[in-house]
């Protein structure tokens, strides 16, 4: 059966820095177009915390030359960081198709993602980002409204919210474009973070899970399948230990199971299961998928990776 896919790609498919990046989204797009290839409609999403990282350095280090270059807020970092992974992903997953007589627009989408401002992420912003700074420019930054952190005696530095996603801001563009069969890159590094302020959104100082923004982006544009992308083939319990197993199938019960006993990994594994949790416990019959990116296409006909189902 054809459906509609999110596909949620990890930090592997995108390299590290600029030229890793170029030539990571080679090998990518072939894997996206084997799944386009077979009659899948698929919307492309992607993190960026190499990038979003180099963006926010650069930027700091401009601040503390004699131009006094102002530092940018989190929100237009994240949109910059959509901006050139969108093209250099784009240009790479059109050209394989070109080359595959695939007659298929690839657009990317510059995507807003609505948290709440209430969120409880906003009291305890817990998420580092940038380079390191002294206690003099610590202070002088605080004064300036960046929450500062000391960071195991290394120095200061800024760190933001992680909210959880509200609204896909443009939703209904994403519809309209695959409703016309683009290829659609969208949510990228969980979408520029803002707030709801009336008719306005205000940008925030946040970053925001990617995966929980793509299974949030799947749900609203009524996707049949989540596939989250990672280092590993499936998803494990006790990952690295003589006992561990190896999981074909996760239930929502099991999976609530595991994560109150610690098996995955905060920061890693554990939000990936718990986004796909939340997208297959949104309506009956949706399913999510974890695996590797070169393994997709072999996880959707059942031969591998994890399916988390009701």
């Amino acid at each position: 059966m054809k459906k509609k896919i999110v596909l949620a790609l990890g930090g592997n498919a995108l390299g590290n820095d600029l030229a890793g990046q170029m030539q990571a989204v080679k090998q990518t797009s072939q894997a996206i177009a084997d799944l386009i290839a077979q009659g899948h409609q698929v919307v492309v999403t992607h993190g960026n915390g190499p990038q979003v990282g180099m963006i926010n350095l650069a930027f700091e280090a401009a601040a503390k030359t004699q131009a006094h270059t102002p530092m940018l807020p989190m929100s237009v970092c994240v949109a910059l960081s959509q901006g050139y992974i969108g093209y250099d992903l784009q240009n790479a997953l059109r050209e394989e198709l070109v080359s595959r007589k695939l007659d298929i627009p690839v657009a990317t989408l510059i995507t807003q993602v609505e948290v709440d401002a209430n969120d409880d992420a906003f009291r305890h912003p817990s998420k580092p980002i940038g380079s390191f700074f002294s206690e003099q420019e610590a202070q002088q930054l605080t004064q300036q409204g960046y929450v500062m952190k000391e960071d195991a005696g290394r120095g200061y530095r800024r760190v933001v919210a992680s909210p959880a996603p509200v609204d896909i801001i443009e939703k209904q563009t994403v519809k309209t474009l695959m409703e016309a069969c683009h290829v659609v890159i969208t949510v990228g590094g969980g979408g520029i973070p803002v707030v709801r302020e009336g008719h306005h959104l205000h940008g925030a100082s946040a970053v925001i899970d990617k995966d929980w923004a793509s299974a949030k982006l799947a749900e609203m544009i009524d996707a049949d399948m989540l596939i989250i992308l990672t280092a590993v083939e499936k998803v494990a319990i006790n990952f690295g230990k003589p006992n561990q197993q190896w999981l074909d199938t996760l239930s929502l019960s099991d999976a609530e199971h595991f994560i109150a006993e610690g098996h995955f990994a905060a920061g890693s594994m554990l939000p990936k299961v718990q986004a796909a949790a939340a997208f297959a416990r949104s309506r009956p019959g949706r399913k999510a998928l974890i695996t590797m990116l070169d393994k997709a296409k072999e996880g959707i006909a059942g031969q591998t990776g994890t399916l988390i189902s009701q």
